[in-house]
């Protein structure tokens, strides 16, 4: 079991959950952030920080964002298991399900 980032977080970005992560399992997209599923330790201490409310555990990811649990897995398939955010920095990529999402958020 993880961890999944959901929709609120596309164009949002905040990373207070990344400061809050002890095992720096959440990785930056293009325009979203990513949790490891093999890197996270379900400690949860991402989900209380996050101020869009876009941190859910596995099986309490709402209805609608279900997919968002195969973006998170699936953003991961070309890159393997890094062992850390920090030493990969910004990835320039997101799953085709957040590329689908329109523009949200402050900016847009």
């Amino acid at each position: 079991m993880t961890y999944v980032i959901a929709q609120p977080c596309v164009d949002i970005k905040d990373r207070a959950c990344v400061d809050e992560c002890p095992v720096d399992c959440i990785y930056e997209g293009g325009r979203m952030l990513y949790i490891h599923p093999d890197e996270c330790v379900d400690c949860g201490a991402c989900e209380p920080v996050c101020p869009v409310e876009a941190i859910f555990y596995e099986d309490d990811v709402p209805e609608q964002w279900k997919d968002y649990y195969k973006a998170n897995v699936e953003f991961f398939e070309d890159l393997g298991s890094p062992g850390g955010a920090s030493k990969l920095g910004v990835v320039d990529k997101d799953h085709p399900i957040v590329l689908a999402v329109p523009p949200q958020g402050e900016g847009h």
